[in-house]
C-alpha cells in the first residue's frame, strides 16, 4: 500500500520515536503489571496468614477455657504454631497474652513467663509493653526484684504512670520506702487527678506512713 509523502514522513516519525522509546514503555509496562500483581498477591497471602492464624488463636482461646488437664499441651501447641508460622501476625501477639494468663491460672508460671518473653521481644509495638509489664508481675510474686524492675525501664508515654506505680510496688517490696514513694508521686503525676488510678495509689502511699 503507498503512502502519499505526508503519511509517509508521519509513519516515519513514529517509527524514529518508538525505536527511541519502546524499549522504555515496554519496560515500565511490564513493572508496572508485575507491581500490581505482586501487590495482589502479597494482599492475598497477607489474608491467607491472617485466616489460618485466626484458627489457631481461636483453638488457643478454647483451650483456655477448658479444664482439662490436656488444656496446658493444647495452649502450648497452638501457641507453637502461631509463633513459628504466624509470628507477624496480631493473632500470634495476642495470643501470647492469653496464653501467659491461662497458664498462670494453671500455676505454670514458667510456662507464662516464656511466653511474655517472647511478645516483649517482637515488633508488636502495642503490646510490647503489656507484655513487660505483665512480666514485671511475674517476677515481683516470685520476689525477682531485679528482674521485675529491669522491665519496668523506658517506660512508652502512654505507659509512664502504668510502670511507675509498677516500679513503687517492687521498690515497696524491696523495703525501699523512699524510691517507692518517688515513684508512685510520678505515677500520680502522670496518670492525672481525674484518672480512676490516681485514688489506688494514693492509698498505697500513705500506706507507706510519713
Amino acid at each position: 500500500m503507498a503512502y502519499d509523502p505526508d503519511e509517509q514522513e508521519q509513519l516515519d516519525q513514529i517509527k524514529a520515536w518508538w525505536n527511541k522509546y519502546g524499549t522504555l514503555i515496554l519496560t515500565v509496562l511490564i513493572v508496572a503489571t508485575a507491581t500490581v500483581g505482586g501487590w495482589r498477591g502479597w494482599q492475598w497471602y497477607e489474608g491467607h496468614q491472617a485466616s489460618q492464624a485466626r484458627g489457631y488463636f481461636e483453638a488457643l482461646e478454647e483451650a483456655g477455657r477448658s479444664q482439662g488437664e490436656e488444656s496446658v499441651a493444647r495452649i502450648n501447641a497452638a501457641m507453637k504454631t502461631l509463633r513459628s508460622d504466624y509470628a507477624a501476625t496480631d493473632y500470634a501477639a495476642r495470643g501470647a497474652l492469653v496464653a501467659a494468663s491461662a497458664l498462670v491460672s494453671r500455676k505454670d508460671i514458667s510456662g507464662a513467663r516464656a511466653q511474655l518473653e517472647w511478645l516483649a521481644q517482637t515488633k508488636h509495638a502495642a503490646l510490647v509493653p503489656v507484655a513487660r509489664l505483665r512480666l514485671s508481675a511475674l517476677f515481683l510474686d516470685q520476689k525477682e526484684y531485679d528482674q521485675a524492675l529491669s522491665q519496668l525501664k523506658d517506660a512508652p508515654p502512654s505507659f509512664e504512670g502504668l510502670f511507675a506505680d509498677r516500679r513503687g510496688d517492687v521498690l515497696a517490696a524491696q523495703g525501699q520506702v523512699a524510691e517507692a514513694r518517688k515513684a508512685w508521686n510520678q505515677a500520680i503525676e502522670s496518670f492525672g487527678a481525674t484518672n480512676p488510678l490516681t485514688p489506688i495509689v494514693k492509698l498505697k502511699l500513705d500506706s507507706l506512713g510519713v
